[in-house]
């Protein structure tokens, strides 16, 4: 059995990461789960193309399942700071770096890692 690739190893956890953030907000339908799988095989080429990005890469899936639902459905995750005002979606931070974090900007806070909106105690979705 071969090792897994370093490579590997990096979109391996940041589909795990998305993938608990859609599962804690209760949207991991399959249809959603493949939207997972396509940011996953773009990033392949992407952080193939630029080694040094791979520490990015959790983020940028988020990112890109995070565009891709509001496309298709609407807003995703739902912030579970604001209790009035408009519903609105939380954003990743930093949009290109290390340790992702889901944030509101209207709060200016930091609601969860990427991969742990289950932790935050509040609707995620």
């Amino acid at each position: 059995m071969d090792p897994i690739s370093p490579l590997e190893q990096v979109l391996h956890a940041a589909r795990a990461l998305v993938l608990a953030d859609l599962v804690a907000g209760e949207v991991a339908e399959p249809d959603v789960v493949s939207l997972v799988e396509e940011s996953v095989a773009e990033r392949r080429w992407w952080v193939e193309q630029w080694p040094e990005g791979a520490e990015f890469v959790a983020g940028l899936v988020a990112q890109d399942v995070q565009d891709a639902l509001l496309e298709r459905y609407g807003r995703w995750p739902l912030c579970p700071v604001c209790g009035s005002g408009d519903p609105h979606a939380l954003d990743v931070e930093p949009e290109l770096g290390p340790d992702p974090h889901w944030v509101c900007g209207k709060a200016g806070v930091k609601v969860a890692a990427v991969g742990s909106l289950g932790a935050t105690g509040g609707p995620a979705a």
